[in-house]
């Protein structure tokens, strides 16, 4: 049962997304988590997602969670399935919650409402091949299925 929970494969392409998106998404979860990069912290981060967005205070926290240690578990190479499915679905949340009707691109030019979703479909396709396919070379996870 363990091996299948933590198997994985030797491949340095996985590896590099992995650091990748959890390089990417660790910033944005510290600013929900605890205020570094100019972020809100928790409490701000969950005024906001409650009361501004309307997302419900469970998976308000779930959000702020799965963004910071998800992507130290994804960093680490822990856990792939758990931690690359959690940013895509919380990816997939931001996009149907507040990005969609800001449209695709990014809001370069400050002309938009908010921000387009094309970030949220890198993360989303960047996590994918983790969960399909494992998180490659150095990880936590390949090295359990060595000792499991």
């Amino acid at each position: 049962m363990f091996q299948q929970i933590f198997q994985t494969n030797d491949d340095l392409t996985l590896t590099i997304l992995r650091v990748v998106l959890a390089i990417v998404m660790f910033p944005h979860g510290a600013q929900k988590l605890v205020g570094w990069f100019g972020g809100y912290g928790f409490k701000g981060t969950m005024g906001y997602l409650t009361g501004t967005v309307g997302v419900p205070y469970v998976f308000s926290v779930l959000v702020i969670l799965i963004e910071f240690f998800g992507s130290i578990a994804l960093f680490a190479g822990f856990l792939r399935r758990g931690a690359a499915f959690g940013i895509a679905i919380v990816m997939l949340g931001a996009i149907l919650s507040s990005h969609l009707k800001n449209g695709f691109f990014m809001n370069w030019g400050g002309n938009q409402e908010g921000e387009g979703f094309e970030f949220h479909i890198l993360a989303i396709g960047t996590a994918l091949p983790i969960i399909i396919f494992g998180l490659g070379r150095w990880s936590v996870d390949l090295f359990l299925v060595g000792i499991l």
